[in-house]
Order: structure tokens, then C-alpha cells, then sequence
């Protein structure tokens, strides 16, 4: 389950990287000729490492963290028209997918639940 959370997790971050930076140089930059918006792209490469190597406190802070690209996903979907605005439920539907996915890794690796695993694996089982 954890392999498969950080699978998901990271290709939603991956494909929000991709989308950001065509979004605005491409697809619907604000300005024609692109945008500097698409540095925002730039923010989520720090997150990428630790979720690539499955690193839980990596996925706690990018679980906020993912929320600023979440809000402007939302606003821009409900301002923008035409493509710019089906780009912008794209990128929200991406940041909760991944918010999604990093809490629920986030909790399955959590400390006390390590602990409650291994005891049960250790004690005599009740018959």
C-alpha cells in the first residue's frame, strides 16, 4: 500500500510540474509569449526528492504546502474562461489528488501505527 501511495503521489506532483510550466508558456500564459507565473513550477521541485524517496516528513509539510496551488486552482477555475479555466480543475483536481495521497501515506507510516504493526506481529495470537 505505502509503494503505491508514493507511486500516485508522485505522479500527480510530476504531471502538476508539467502542467504548470506548459500552462503558462504555452497553453493559456497570461501574457502572450509566456508568463513568469510559470515559476511557480519552480516551489513544487523541492517536494519532489523527499516524495520520490518516500521520506514521511516530506509528505506532512507538502500537504500544506500543496494547498497554495489548491487555491489558486479554485480561484482561477471560477475567474478565468475557455482553456485557461479547464487547465485551472485540472490543477486543482492534481493538488488533491496529491493532498489526498500524501495524507494518507503520512498516516499509514505514522509512528504509533509502526509500533502497533510490530506488536501485533509479535504477540501470540488468541485462539
Amino acid at each position: 500500500m505505502e509503494k503505491r501511495l508514493v507511486l500516485a503521489a508522485s505522479t500527480c506532483l510530476i504531471a502538476l510540474i508539467f502542467l504548470c510550466l506548459a500552462w503558462e508558456l504555452w497553453l493559456a500564459p497570461l501574457k502572450p509569449g509566456g508568463s513568469w507565473l510559470a515559476l511557480k513550477a519552480v516551489f513544487l521541485l523541492p517536494p519532489l526528492f523527499g516524495i520520490l524517496r518516500g521520506r514521511r516528513y516530506t509528505y506532512q509539510w507538502s500537504a500544506l504546502f500543496i494547498l497554495f496551488y489548491l487555491a489558486e486552482g479554485s480561484v482561477r477555475a471560477t475567474s478565468d474562461q475557455g482553456l485557461a479555466q479547464r487547465l485551472a480543475v485540472l490543477e486543482t483536481l492534481l493538488a488533491l489528488a496529491f493532498f489526498g495521497t500524501v495524507v494518507a501515506y503520512a498516516r499509514l507510516t505514522r509512528p504509533s501505527r509502526q509500533r502497533q504493526l510490530a506488536e501485533a506481529e509479535g504477540s501470540p495470537e488468541k485462539q
